[in-house]
């Protein structure tokens, strides 16, 4: 097993941000929802089992269908918390927009340390304890401040109310709590889900990709500096614009946008919910960096991506939707749907990671030393 396929499959059947059913039992939410049903039948149409992007909700009598995503960012606000702030915005409202939504309003809750109280921001803000030179100390008010000023500029960017939400400071980790809530109204007439449809659906990209949020490569010792995610304002607004445009098509098969493990995850949970495969040609990812690596091109998580799949004799269609929309937006065929139960990742010709839908018991066991 290559050290990216481990890093990636990693991220895929045992980290808890894409294996929540593993701490949280859903059955329990299931039994509570069809309970529910019964006074609202057929409401929810997208719930908390489906491995999806955002849940969606049917309230037809005041207007149709909705969704709603709820994200936390809180560790990446220490190091920066204006860019954590904002990117954490940025990803939910990605999410609404995946499922065939164009995101309404926001709800945030932030929990910080008292607001007179010292706090670190940068790369030794974990350890409470600056040791590189290049942090900077103040006080819990100012990055509170800061966090949302992140957030506010995110909802401007994108057109979206800051409706509410909540405060507090009893919270005396390091870490700060913050979490927002993203609610959109869907222009498709069903929701767009992420689970593959068809065998030879092709997969389009719309946006660049770059060496930033690269956690899951630092961590997997593939980098020696991590650089995380970046907000990325224009850019996002350029993408949810070029996505809308495709929606409208009516052409669009399935849909993800590229949050954690980027282009790596989206494909491969698309085509194992699914049941299907992929082939993937890296080098037709289009990027915003030189020299930057097919590893990093397969898993970084730069903002302001999205994928979507259609079949052979939509493509044009849809690209031109979206040149309409922006001609400035990135976007390309970077590949297609297969029946194989694996995703094959190739750059220049060359295999880069193959990733199974099905590991074995004994794969996932040595993916967890």
């Amino acid at each position: 097993m290559k050290k990216i396929e481990k890093a990636l499959m990693h991220g895929l059947f045992v980290h808890l941000h894409h294996n929540i059913d593993k701490a949280i039992d859903f059955g329990k939410f299931k039994t509570l929802n069809d309970k529910v049903n019964e006074n609202w039948p057929n409401a929810l149409v997208v719930g908390p089992d489906a491995d999806d992007d955002a849940a969606v909700v049917d309230v037809s009598e005041k207007g149709g269908l909705i969704a709603a995503k709820m994200e936390s960012h809180c560790s990446p606000c220490v190091p920066r918390p204006y860019d954590g702030s904002a990117t954490g915005a940025g990803g939910a409202m990605r999410d609404v927009v995946a499922m065939g939504a164009r995101p309404l309003f926001l709800l945030d809750f932030i929990g910080t340390r008292p607001l007179e109280d010292e706090v670190i921001i940068g790369p030794c803000g974990f350890q409470g304890k600056c040791t590189c030179g290049n942090c900077k100390v103040t006080t819990s008010q100012e990055r509170l401040d800061i966090m949302l000023q992140g957030i506010r500029d995110m909802c401007d960017n994108m057109d979206v109310f800051v409706a509410g939400g909540g405060f507090s400071t009893s919270f005396s980790d390091i870490v700060p709590a913050v979490v927002v809530s993203v609610i959109g109204k869907l222009v498709t007439e069903k929701p767009l889900t992420k689970p593959a449809k068809s065998t030879g659906d092709k997969l389009i990209i719309i946006g660049k990709t770059g060496n930033d949020g690269n956690d899951t490569l630092y961590r997997a010792g593939l980098v020696e500096e991590m650089l995380p995610a970046q907000a990325l304002f224009e850019e996002e607004r350029e993408t949810m614009e070029a996505s809308l445009a495709a929606f409208k098509t009516g052409k669009i098969n399935a849909c993800s946008d590229l949050g954690a493990a980027g282009v790596g995850a989206a494909v491969c949970e698309s085509a194992r919910f699914g049941g299907l495969g992929a082939k993937v040609d890296l080098t037709k990812v289009p990027v915003k960096v030189d020299n930057i690596s097919p590893e990093e091109v397969l898993i970084c998580e730069t903002q302001a991506r999205m994928l979507v799949q259609v079949s052979p004799n939509d493509v044009d269609e849809v690209l031109e939707a979206i040149k309409s929309q922006d001609s400035n937006v990135a976007t390309a065929v970077i590949g297609e749907m297969t029946d194989d139960e694996k995703v094959v990742f190739e750059y220049n010709g060359e295999e880069v990671a193959t990733i199974p839908n099905n590991p074995s018991e004994e794969t996932i066991e040595k993916l967890k030393e």
